[in-house]
């Protein structure tokens, strides 16, 4: 790992489509162990930011450093092998497995089995200790049987942190946790977030500003694919031109 106060860095990166740059030019400095907010109003270009960071689109220009590393030009799947894994807006769980087996999955996946058919059934269930160490850190130690699809939608988002847990990230990247939820859910998945944040880098994006106020750090707010400003949650929120590109707003296109 690289000898640096920063686990993730954007320079630069842009992202055109045809003629329309949804992100251009966009700097970001994630420091290590913090949890790092994308706002904006809609249209800001957070999601297309948040799909260059995670690589899920390949950046039109501009540079994204992972522990000092370049990574700019590789797979998804490739950087996820480097530590820095995603979660989605809408819950990527398998619906008709356990909450112990989607860990379990998750857990075959980061130890290298995931696709040795040949190998005796037993050889799975030396992870099932480990996956119920994952389904207690989230909550969900009594759900362990319960099959996704019976989870209430709080405990799906709690069940799709405790895959990615499985996959030993040191830098996650949280996609609209709280979207969807009612008020019971989101004071239980923010708690969440905070307690996984204790070893690790986070980066969110998140509408709920009440979420943003009590996680962030540090927010980076968009706007028309660009940095607005950059700060804690009282600067940001008294900033005028925040206010008013919210208050404003535009259609939203990315």
């Amino acid at each position: 790992m690289a000898d640096t106060e920063y686990a993730l860095e954007a320079r630069g990166i842009g992202k055109r489509f045809g003629e329309f740059w949804a992100v251009n030019n966009v700097d970001l400095k994630v420091r290590r162990g913090a949890i790092h907010a994308l706002i904006g109003p809609n249209g800001a270009g957070k999601t297309t930011c948040f799909n260059l960071l995670t690589k899920t689109l390949q950046p039109s220009t501009g540079k994204i450093i992972l522990d000092g590393e370049d990574i700019s030009r590789l797979r998804t799947s490739d950087v996820a092998k480097k530590g820095m894994v995603r979660s989605f807006q809408i819950s990527a769980t398998f619906t008709d497995l356990t909450a112990l087996q989607n860990v379990r999955v998750a857990l075959q996946s980061s130890h290298g089995s995931a696709w040795r058919f040949w190998s005796p059934i037993s050889s799975i269930y030396k992870l099932n200790e480990r996956a119920e160490d994952l389904l207690e850190q989230v909550g969900l130690a009594d759900a362990r049987d319960m099959k996704a699809a019976e989870l209430s939608y709080g405990k799906k988002r709690a069940l799709e942190i405790a895959t990615t847990l499985a996959l030993e990230p040191k830098v996650m990247l949280l996609d609209e946790p709280t979207a969807g939820m009612g008020h019971e859910d989101i004071e239980p998945i923010t708690e969440l977030i905070r307690k996984v944040s204790r070893d690790r880098t986070i980066v969110i994006v998140e509408h709920n500003l009440s979420v943003v106020s009590t996680l962030s750090d540090r927010i980076t707010v968009l706007q028309a694919g660009q940095v607005l400003m950059e700060g804690n949650y009282a600067e940001v929120s008294s900033d005028e031109r925040v206010i008013a590109a919210y208050l404003g707003g535009v259609d939203d296109a990315a």
